[in-house]
C-alpha cells in the first residue's frame, strides 16, 4: 500500500458519514486493547479545543514528556491530525497503521458493522501513540463528547472543557445546556476537570457532572495572571513570577490560555505530572497553531482564521476591531451549508469589500448563493469562484485582507498565500 492508497482508503470511509455512538469503535479497539492503556488528556468544547490542545502539547513536550497529539481537522496536510512531539507522523507510519488495522475493519464490514472515517482515524492515532510509547496523549474530541469515538478513553489524567456555545445543534441539542451535557460526557470519575469561563447554563452542567462524580474542578477564570497585553505579536503576561508569551492572537486566546493553565494546575495537583514554570514559558512561546487569527503577512496585513460558528465569528470580529486598521479591509469568506449562517451578522460594518468563494467540499455552500445571503449584511459583495482568484482580487484593493468561514477554506487558501501551492 502506498501513502496515496492509505489516504484514499481513509477518505472513502467518509461516505458513511458521522454516526455518534461508541459500540462500533469499541469493537475495533478490542483488536488493539493496548492502545487504550495510555495516559490521556481529553479536551472537549465548542471553540478553542485546537488551541488548548496545541498549547498543552507544547508545554508537556517542553517539560520533557513524549507527547501524542490527536486533533481535527487538518489545515494543509492530513498527518497534522496525528502528531508526536508536535511533528506529524511520517507517511510510512500512516501506511503501516492503515495496513495493520484495515483487515479488522473489513471483518466488521462483513458483519454489517460499518466503521466511519473518524472512528478509524481514532484507532489509527491511538495505535501509533502506543507504538511510539508516548508518555501522555492530548486528545481533542471530534464532535460533542459523550458519543464521540474518542470517549473510549476510560480514566484521563484531566478532562478539559473549553468554551461551550451553539454548534452542531442538529446533533448535539438546541440549547447551551443540552450541548453542555454532550461535552461533559468526557468527564470520568476520579479525574480532575479544567474549564474555561462558561455561560451560566454550561457551567451548571459542568458543576453538576463533576460534583456527581466527586471530581475537583479547576476554573481558568479564577487563575491569577498578571499584566496581560495582547497585540499582533501575541499575548504577553506574568504567571508564577515569570514573564511569558505566546504567539496566539486575540482576547479569546487569553480565555483559552487560562483554560490551559487551569489544566496544568490540575495535572500538577492531582495527577502528579511534573510541569515547571520554565516549561510553561518555553512551551507557550513555541506554540504554532495555523488558521487561528494567524498573521500570514504584515505588508499588507493578511489574517487567516477558521471561524465558522457564531461564537468563533464573534471572537474573530473582536480581534479584527482591536488589532487591525479600519482604513480598508477586505474579507474572503467561504462556508459549509450545514453551519449556522446567522453568526456572520457579527461581522457587519467591519469590511469595505467582501468576496464569497467556493470550498472544495461536498458540504460547501455555493459561492453565488453565499453572496446573495451576504448582501443583507454587507454593502459590497462579489463572487470569485476559486480561493486563489479571491485572494488576488482582495490584494487589488490595497488594504488588509482577512479570511474566515471554514477551516476547509483555510486549508485551501493558506498554501496560496504562502506561495506553497
Amino acid at each position: 500500500m502506498k501513502y496515496t492508497d492509505a489516504l484514499s482508503y481513509i477518505h472513502a470511509l467518509e461516505r458513511f458519514g458521522s454516526h455518534p455512538g461508541l459500540e462500533r469503535v469499541q469493537m475495533l479497539f478490542r483488536k488493539f486493547p493496548e492502545a487504550l492503556e495510555q495516559k490521556f488528556i481529553h479536551v472537549a468544547g465548542t471553540n478553542g479545543k485546537g488551541s488548548v490542545s496545541a498549547m498543552l502539547s507544547y508545554i508537556l513536550q517542553e517539560a520533557g514528556y513524549k507527547v501524542g497529539l490527536f486533533t481535527s481537522p487538518y489545515i494543509v496536510d492530513f498527518r497534522e491530525r496525528i502528531q508526536i512531539n508536535n511533528q506529524m507522523i511520517s507517511e510510512e507510519e500512516l501506511v503501516d497503521a492503515v495496513s495493520e488495522i484495515k483487515p479488522y475493519v473489513d471483518e466488521l464490514a462483513d458483519d454489517d458493522i460499518i466503521i466511519t472515517e473518524f472512528e478509524f482515524l481514532t484507532v489509527v492515532g491511538f495505535y501509533l501513540f502506543k507504538k511510539h510509547d508516548c508518555d501522555i496523549v492530548v486528545c481533542e474530541v471530534g464532535m460533542g463528547g459523550l458519543l464521540d469515538s474518542t470517549n473510549v478513553i476510560r480514566d484521563p489524567l484531566c478532562s478539559v472543557i473549553t468554551r461551550i456555545a451553539l454548534d452542531h445543534t442538529e446533533i448535539l441539542g438546541n440549547s447551551i445546556g443540552e450541548i453542555a451535557i454532550q461535552k461533559c460526557g468526557i468527564i470520568k470519575r476520579g479525574s480532575p476537570v479544567a474549564t474555561a469561563s462558561q455561560l451560566p447554563a454550561a457551567m451548571r452542567v459542568i458543576r453538576d457532572t463533576a460534583g456527581a462524580l466527586g471530581d475537583p474542578i479547576y476554573f481558568g477564570e479564577n487563575l491569577t495572571v498578571h499584566d496581560v497585553r495582547c497585540g499582533l505579536d501575541g499575548i504577553r503576561f506574568r504567571y508564577m513570577g515569570q514573564e511569558m508569551h505566546t504567539p496566539l492572537i486575540g482576547d479569546h486566546q487569553v480565555e483559552n490560555l487560562r483554560c490551559v493553565l487551569a489544566a496544568i494546575e490540575a495535572l500538577r495537583d492531582r495527577s502528579r505530572v511534573d510541569i515547571p514554570a520554565d516549561a510553561i514559558r518555553g512551551g507557550l512561546d513555541k506554540v504554532c497553531h495555523p488558521a487561528r487569527f494567524e498573521l500570514l503577512s504584515e505588508n499588507p496585513t493578511v489574517i487567516l482564521d477558521g471561524a465558522h460558528n457564531p461564537n468563533g465569528l464573534e471572537a474573530f470580529a473582536t480581534a479584527v476591531r482591536r488589532y487591525t486598521s479600519d482604513e480598508c479591509r477586505t474579507l474572503i469568506i467561504g462556508m459549509l451549508s450545514d453551519k449556522d449562517f446567522h453568526g456572520v451578522e457579527k461581522l457587519r460594518g467591519l469590511f469595505d469589500h467582501v468576496i464569497a468563494t467556493n470550498i472544495a467540499n461536498p458540504r460547501a455552500m455555493a459561492a453565488g448563493y453565499l453572496a446573495q445571503r451576504l448582501k443583507d449584511i454587507f454593502f459590497d459583495v462579489e463572487v470569485e469562484a476559486h480561493p486563489k482568484e479571491a485572494y488576488e482580487k482582495a490584494l487589488s484593493y490595497g488594504g488588509d485582507v482577512f479570511i474566515c468561514g471554514s477551516l476547509y477554506l483555510a486549508s485551501e487558501i493558506r498554501p496560496i498565500i504562502l506561495g506553497q501551492e
